[in-house]
Formats: structure tokens, C-alpha cells, sequence
């Protein structure tokens, strides 16, 4: 086996969004496109001579040869070793796990998250630093700049390595561990919650059902649920990983897990209902009769999170992204807590999470999760509302009902305009953008604005500065609309819409969050001129 240099070029557009490069996977499969970012990866990082790093991906489409090419390429820049999911499957929480618990020097992450997968569709590849969460901006900065100047990489030749079996092997000098993706992520689990007592819902006939959307957390959900906890085999649904998930959208919400959202509506609905989404850090909740909307998911287990073992002691602190609902500042004000907002993307939490300020943390696009790793994380989200259902003895929906009372309730609600002409999108928010400082003192629809801004976020950890992270519109009573550009399709451009508003009325908590935004709504399409500039004159999906 000898490692050769292959001549290449700078690729245009390999620039990684708020969680690594996505594009089609035909564009990831063109002589050197892996393989030129990949080797700016390695550049970013200062190279992996002598380096442990953890590889593990989704299962979707072109995985398992991305994985030989990136293994290939480690060992020919003289990586020490690669820790490999077995199959090459890892959820991005577990791989997240592993690179803190191994104390490697980080990890390749092969996965589109929640997009569709296959050879039509969408593929991915990030980096995580040794802290377990997504490169930082100024690592991916120097990525990209390694893109463009990028004149050869290095790889070995050499056949396939077999990763459908555990155990030791070697490519080259490089060692590589094939492990079970699943155990270490379900031991740290069982560590955190309450698991006897989770196992005793079960016990007693409670019932639940978990759409793995035949995407990777289908083996963890098994292991844990069924297995480790007890619930009847078939709790779970959807459960092998397949390439394009089964031809379905692996993104948890009522669109595109409409079968269960269908089931938890009707008569036959079991207690309990939850999803994951393709890499396994999304979740849906759901009750009989109720969906949990991922902001007030985030509020409620902000407000619970004490019932669990591992938060026992209480929180230091909570985060939001900047779009998500405000209903997390309400739990943090009544509960003494500081409240941090930052821009979409996981990899701004990872600094107040490293310096100890916040315990809990999510975002609106149904991502929560907490110190245990520095990924948001599906299945732990699931797991810590069995154990405040299991402690509390009442249903999801009286734990809104009991939330609502107590914090009043913010309706909420993301409208997203998908594969849109990504000229005209950016023309509507240039416009929208001039606007801003002539909109404070506006009425619009009876609601006077309050301030109106572009939000730029500074880090109180490094002090680094993130600009244009969204338009944003406040009015006097609490409603507030936001406008973003979102960094994670593949196709034009998505505009993501996100209208919120306060109410502390008990008679008006059990609102359809449509019906309650009806005027706020209207405000945002007036206010932007959505149908003007787009030619929709609806989203694609609401959430």
C-alpha cells in the first residue's frame, strides 16, 4: 500500500454552512470533490499526522464509499488512528459522545441531517472538534480558504477495509476500531435518567410509539427502548437504516412524519409518540391529541429537567437560537436563570456550554440537548420527557396544560418557502433590510413595532462577532416576526419565516397556534412583500 499524490483544483461554492458542506450527492460523487474538501478539512485542522479521529455517518446514500475514500486519505497523511461506527453508521450525538469520551482529536460527521438521502438527493460531511461540537466558524473559514487554493491530496492505495465487522485492523500504519455505534451512547443514557423508573411506565401499560424514519437512530432506539427500558417490541417503527430512508423526508415534524402524526390524532393514539430525523439529533414529541412544538418542548424540559438524575442539582443556565420562541426566557426569568440567545447553529452553544454558563440549550428547528455532549440530540430529548412523564405521573398534554399556567403561553410558528429563486429572495431581504430603521413607532394591523433589527450576536466567551444572523421585527405586545435565509438546503434558496405571539390568557391557551397567528401572519407576508418578490403566496411546510 502506498499513499499517492493526486493533482486537483479549487472546486467553486465549497463552503460550509451552520453544520458542514451540503450538496447532491452526484456533486459529492465528481472526481475530487470529496476528496478536495476532505483534504481541507486536514488543512484546517493543522493536519491529522498522529491524530485519533472518529468517523461514522447516517447510512444514507454513498456513506459507505465516502467512508473508504476519508479512511483511505487519513491513513495516507498519517493519521494514528480512526474509531469507525460499525457499517460506518454513527448518530451525530453518539459520534459527538465518543470524541469526548476517547478524548480524540475530533471527528468526520457523514451526514445531510434531516434532508432526504439518496442519488437524486442530498449528502454531507462536517467536521467536530475535539470538544464534540461542530468546527467553529473560524475553523470553517480556513477551510474554505484551503478550497480555493487546494493543488493536490494525499491517498492510499489500497482495498476496501472491512467495517461490517468490530474489532481491531490496520490500512496502511493507520489503526482502525470498528465499534458497536450504539453502546457507549446508551450507556451515557442510562447515566443520565432515570431509567428504573422510565422502566416502570412501560410495566405499568403505558404505551408509545418511536418513528425512527428508517434512519440511524432505528439501532438506538431498539437498544434502549425496547431493550434497555422495556417497551413492547414494535414501539419503535421504521427502524433499519436505509439509504434513502425508505424513499420518506427523515425531518421530524407533521409534514413529513405524517403516519405518526396521523396515529397520535386518532382514537387508537398510544400515550406517547416521538420521531428522529436522519443523523439522530431531531425530535418530534407528541401526546395523544397534542403536538409539542419544538419551542415549547424546550421551555418544558428547561422547566423539568430537575426530575432527571443527572440535572438534579439544577441548571447553570439556558440558550436559545435566536429565532426560537421566547418561551424559554419566561421559564429562565421565573426560575432565576440566565437566558443566552445566539445565532442558528449548533457550534455557537458549544462555548457557553464548555465555560460552564448553560446546562440546557435548543432551537426552533427541533434540535434540544444539553452538556452531556455538544450536538443537539434526538433521542435524549425523548428519553428526558419519558422520565418527567414517568416522575410526574401525568400526560404530555397536562404537562402543557400545567406549563401554559404557570408561564402563559407563546404561540409560534416557522413558515418555510423552499427552493426559492435565490436571487429574489436576497432582493426581498435587501429590501426588507433598508427598511428596518424607518419601522419602530409603525402600525401595522393595530401592532405598533417596537424595534426592528439585523441580529449580530457577540460571543461572551471569545468575544468573537457573527453579523447577519437574521431580520428581526419586535412589536409592543410581544409578537415578533423574523426573517432568515436558511444555510442547509441544496437547492436555491429557503426562507424561513418565524412568526411569534404572547399570550397570558388561560381561555386562549388551547388555540390552533394558525388560527392565534392569524394577524401576525398577515403581517409578515405585508411587511416583507413575500408574494410580491417570491411569487408564493404560501409556505411549503409549517411548523
Amino acid at each position: 500500500m502506498t499513499a499517492k499524490s493526486i493533482q486537483t483544483k479549487p472546486i467553486e461554492g465549497q463552503k460550509p454552512g451552520t453544520s458542514g458542506l451540503r450538496k447532491k450527492t452526484k456533486t459529492f460523487m465528481e472526481p475530487h470533490y470529496l476528496e478536495n474538501f476532505i483534504q481541507a478539512i486536514w488543512e484546517s485542522i493543522g493536519g491529522v499526522k498522529g491524530k485519533t479521529l472518529v468517523l461514522g455517518g447516517d447510512g444514507r446514500y454513498f456513506n459507505d464509499r465516502a467512508a473508504q475514500v476519508i479512511l483511505r486519505m487519513a491513513a495516507a497523511s498519517g493519521a494514528k488512528k480512526v474509531i469507525v461506527g460499525q457499517n460506518a453508521l454513527m448518530s451525530t450525538p453518539a459520534a459527538s459522545n465518543l470524541i469526548r469520551q476517547k478524548k480524540t482529536d475530533g471527528g468526520i460527521i457523514m451526514s445531510a441531517s434531516h434532508n432526504p438521502g439518496g442519488p437524486d438527493e442530498d449528502f454531507g460531511v462536517k467536521f467536530n472538534m475535539p470538544n464534540g461540537g461542530p468546527a467553529p466558524e473560524e475553523v470553517t473559514n480556513r477551510m474554505v480558504k484551503a478550497t480555493q487554493s487546494i493543488k493536490d491530496y494525499l491517498i492510499l492505495e489500497a482495498q476496501d477495509v472491512d467495517l461490517s465487522k468490530r474489532g481491531a485492523t490496520k490500512l496502511g500504519d493507520m489503526e482502525i476500531d470498528v465499534v458497536d455505534p450504539v453502546k457507549d451512547y446508551a450507556q451515557l443514557m442510562e447515566q443520565l435518567f432515570d431509567f428504573r423508573a422510565i422502566k416502570g411506565l412501560f410495566e405499568k401499560g403505558f404505551t408509545m410509539r418511536f418513528d425512527a424514519m428508517h434512519a440511524v437512530t432505528g439501532p438506538y432506539a431498539k437498544a434502549i427502548l425496547e431493550g434497555r427500558l422495556g417497551a413492547p417490541a414494535g414501539t419503535v417503527v421504521n427502524a433499519e437504516p436505509k439509504p434513502d430512508f425508505g424513499g420518506g423526508h427523515p425531518d421530524p415534524n407533521p409534514i413529513w412524519a405524517k403516519e405518526l402524526m396521523d396515529l397520535m390524532m386518532g382514537e387508537e393514539a398510544p400515550d406517547f409518540g416521538a420521531a428522529s430525523d436522519g443523523d439522530g439529533d431531531r425530535n418530534m414529541i407528541l401526546g395523544r391529541g397534542c403536538y409539542v412544538g419544538p419551542s415549547d418542548s424546550l421551555a418544558v424540559l428547561a422547566a423539568n429537567a430537575t426530575l432527571a438524575p443527572a440535572y438534579r442539582e439544577g441548571l447553570k443556565g439556558v440558550a436559545r437560537s435566536m429565532p426560537t420562541s421566547r418561551a424559554l426566557d419566561r421559564v429562565a426569568a421565573k426560575r432565576g436563570l440566565d437566558c443566552y440567545e445566539t445565532p442558528t447553529g449548533w457550534k455557537f452553544f458549544g462555548n457557553l456550554l464548555d465555560d460552564g454558563r448553560i446546562t440546557l440549550c435548543g432551537e426552533e428547528s427541533a434540535g434540544t440537548g444539553s452538556d452531556h455532549v455538544r450536538e443537539k440530540d434526538g433521542l435524549w430529548a425523548v428519553l428526558l420527557w419519558l422520565n418527567i412523564l414517568a416522575k410526574t405521573g401525568k400526560s404530555v398534554q397536562e404537562i402543557m396544560d400545567a406549563h401554559w399556567a404557570e408561564f402563559g403561553r407563546n404561540f409560534y410558528s416557522r413558515h418555510d418557502y423552499e427552493a426559492v429563486d435565490a436571487k429574489k429572495a436576497n432582493e426581498m431581504m435587501d429590501a426588507l433590510r433598508a427598511r428596518l430603521p424607518d419601522l419602530p413607532g409603525t402600525i401595522i394591523h393595530g401592532r405598533t413595532v417596537e424595534a426592528a433589527n439585523e441580529f449580530a450576536y457577540d460571543d461572551p466567551v471569545d468575544g468573537s462577532r457573527s453579523e447577519g444572523q437574521g431580520l428581526r421585527v419586535m412589536f409592543e405586545d410581544g409578537g415578533r416576526i423574523v426573517y432568515r435565509l436558511s444555510g442547509t438546503g441544496t437547492v436555491g434558496a429557503t426562507l424561513r419565516v418565524y412568526i411569534e405571539d404572547v399570550s397570558d390568557d388561560p381561555e386562549s391557551f388551547g388555540d390552533d397556534p394558525q388560527d392565534a397567528l392569524a394577524d401576525m401572519i398577515a403581517i409578515a407576508d405585508e411587511l416583507a412583500g413575500i408574494e410580491e418578490h417570491t411569487g408564493r403566496d404560501e409556505p411549503d411546510v409549517r411548523t
